[in-house]
């Protein structure tokens, strides 16, 4: 067994809906990930403070205390976040927030409701896997 098969990798699920960070985690399981979640995105950068770095984070956008896109500008105005990949994963589909959302450092979007095949194709797409 390689180093990379005993390592998992870390995805963080940030979201103020316990059922949706239960999905999004139940997905990334799946697949090998181990998850470490957070309510918002205040809650979500503390996590980062005690944490290795995640190799992806699903980050909602609408949540009280510290929004997705908030968390997004924070986490990018750090220069050892460049290797997380973040995946916006909200209700918001207006063209105007999706490109806003990418300005500010978002990888992918991905638009609710979903379906693991959108989930499992936009990490692919980042080339974020555990093979």
């Amino acid at each position: 067994m390689t180093m990379k098969e005993k390592q998992k990798l870390k995805a963080m699920v940030i979201d103020d809906s316990r059922a949706m960070r239960t999905i999004v985690g139940q997905i990334l399981r799946g697949i090998g990930f181990e998850i470490v979640e957070a309510a918002n995105g205040r809650e979500g950068l503390r996590l980062l403070e005690k944490i290795e770095l995640p190799a992806i984070a699903m980050v909602d956008w609408n949540m009280p205390e510290m929004n997705g896109l908030d968390f997004v500008c924070e986490v990018r105005s750090q220069p050892k976040s460049g290797g997380m990949r973040i995946i916006m994963v909200t209700t918001e589909t207006d063209i105007k927030r999706m490109s806003e959302a990418m300005v500010h450092g978002v990888d992918e979007y991905v638009m609710k409701p979903f379906t693991k095949e959108i989930i499992l194709r936009k990490l692919e797409q980042l080339a974020v896997s555990l093979v």
